[in-house]
């Protein structure tokens, strides 16, 4: 408790010092790293304590407290009652053994991303990196790693920018489950314990209600408002965010949902400030990632969970979604995805002035699914041949056309349908247009409305039409009702892109 204390006020001295102070009016004055911007594809890495047990999903430490829950009962029949093995009898489990950061960070290369973003400390309390404010860190226990210190040097040597998450918050009350029977949670927990605090939310989901959510998880406004937060615990949160700032040096801070609770608004704001001032220091650019207007409109980046956006946006944003479309971390039988799907997801994104942070669930000995490495390693492929439409470009005026509508919101992302050959989507960098034929028609005849010469919605000319990975002849044709692009022998399940030189 002494060094939170003592954190803390380090915090001020920078907040007093720095450009920035703990108002949304100055933190509004905070730009966009033009860095980011320009990325477009990142990787989400949840890894934790959790992919030991590898069932349900990352959030197995409260379910396995939940009475009438797949987990609790999994548990119970797996490792016997929670009296006698909790959670925290996972963590010897948790051994890392075959992790090896430049492995990884090789992986992440050929996939084509930019940015990396380990989970560094998930709901259930076990961080992931060297803490000084903790002993429950993969560093003093479990793997005996610092795990985002090692990925973070290695990342470095590539090129690719590290950046980091927290769920901490969710902790207070995530393990409350625990206090409802005899488990091996004591009555009385201690300041800084790995189930340390373990509040009872006041309003809650029943357990399987809701299949797009975990179960469990406390409800929308009712756990908003009017739900007071113990000052302490918001300290705890405070030193330990910044110390991840302080030691790492990430260059997005993302923040799961349950920050938007009203008793940490004026905890949020000093970590912006603390984190903000620190960057102007090192002279870095960087942003935090917030949802369900945690933050002030215009402080930070907004950040869309499993889900999209109909339209463009007028200011930048992200999509975070997962490989697997059953849970965030490794679980044994997870339901992948499609490659294409996703490499569909990141063009539509991309079109509507956003970013993908795409995540993966390593194993508990710190090895890659094949599966994952295989989706990433398909994506990289795709963006070393059209990674030119969408690394560092603009949206355009419009994100693109076709009868195929992307549902906007959290956890939209499998309700969408498949795209058509009339679908398509756009790119922009000054005198060059990228055209994303979402699925390639049988004819090799490509028809884009918004381009005829009759629809006024683009009085430029266009002086080469070409397809990005494509060796043969492309023809097109300027019509009133659509431009016409044609070429023949393609075939493909991803986009395809075509550039337009204009004038």
């Amino acid at each position: 408790m002494e060094k939170v204390k003592q954190y803390l006020k380090t915090i001020d001295e920078v907040i007093a010092k720095g450009p920035y102070t703990d108002t949304w009016e100055s933190l509004s004055a905070h730009t966009l790293p033009k860095w980011y911007h320009d990325a477009k594809f990142g990787i989400f890495i949840h890894w934790g304590v959790y992919s030991v047990p590898a069932f349900g999903n990352e959030w197995y430490s409260r379910r396995m407290y939940l009475k009438g829950d797949a987990c609790y009962e999994h548990h119970i029949q797996t490792y016997g009652p929670q009296k006698e093995f909790g959670y925290k009898d996972f963590i010897p489990l948790f051994k890392a053994e075959k992790f090896d950061a430049a492995e990884w960070a090789d992986l992440f290369q050929k996939a084509g991303a930019k940015f990396v973003m380990p989970v560094a400390e998930h709901h259930d309390g076990f961080q992931m990196y060297d803490s000084d404010l903790s002993e429950w860190c993969a560093s003093k226990m479990g793997p005996k790693k610092d795990v985002v210190g090692l990925l973070g040097q290695e990342l470095a040597k590539r090129d690719i920018v590290l950046t980091a998450s927290s769920h901490r918050i969710e902790h207070y009350w995530f393990m409350s489950g625990g206090r409802e029977f005899d488990s091996d949670m004591p009555e009385e927990i201690p300041y800084g314990d790995l189930y340390w605090p373990s509040v009872r939310p006041p309003f809650e989901r029943p357990a399987g209600e809701n299949g797009a959510l975990p179960p469990g998880i406390p409800l929308g406004q009712e756990a908003v408002s009017g739900f007071d937060v113990d000052p302490e615990f918001m300290e705890d949160w405070l030193a330990r965010t910044c110390e991840i700032v302080d030691k790492y040096r990430p260059k997005i801070l993302y923040f799961d949902w349950w920050i938007q609770v009203e008793p940490m608004k004026p905890y949020l704001r000093k970590f912006a400030a603390y984190y903000y001032n620190r960057a102007a220091e090192w002279g870095e650019e960087v942003t935090i990632n917030y949802k369900n207007d945690a933050f002030s409109y215009g402080t930070a980046t907004r950040d869309i969970e499993r889900g999209q956006l109909a339209d463009i946006s007028a200011d930048f944003w992200q999509n975070d979604t997962s490989v697997a479309k059953n849970s965030w971390g490794y679980t044994e039988g997870n339901d992948y995805k499609d490659p294409s799907e996703i490499i569909a997801d990141l063009v539509d994104v991309v079109s509507k002035n956003g970013s993908l942070l795409l995540n993966i669930g390593p194993k508990s000995d710190g090895t890659i699914p094949d599966e994952d490495r295989h989706i990433l390693l398909e994506i990289g492929k795709w963006l070393s041949v059209n990674g030119e439409g969408i690394y560092g470009t603009d949206h355009w005026k419009k994100y693109g056309e076709g009868p195929t509508l992307t549902p906007e919101g959290h956890f939209t992302d499998t309700l969408r349908k498949s795209f058509t050959a009339e679908d398509f989507r756009f790119t922009y960098k000054p005198g060059v247009l990228y055209v994303f034929a979402m699925k390639w028609p049988e004819d090799g005849v490509v028809r884009i409305h918004t381009l005829g010469r009759d629809n006024r919605k683009f009085n430029g000319v266009i002086r080469k039409a070409e397809i990005l990975g494509y060796d043969g002849e492309v023809k097109h044709v300027l019509c009133g009702d659509y431009l016409t692009v044609m070429a023949e022998g393609i075939s493909s399940r991803t986009p395809v892109c075509i550039k337009l030189t204009i004038d």
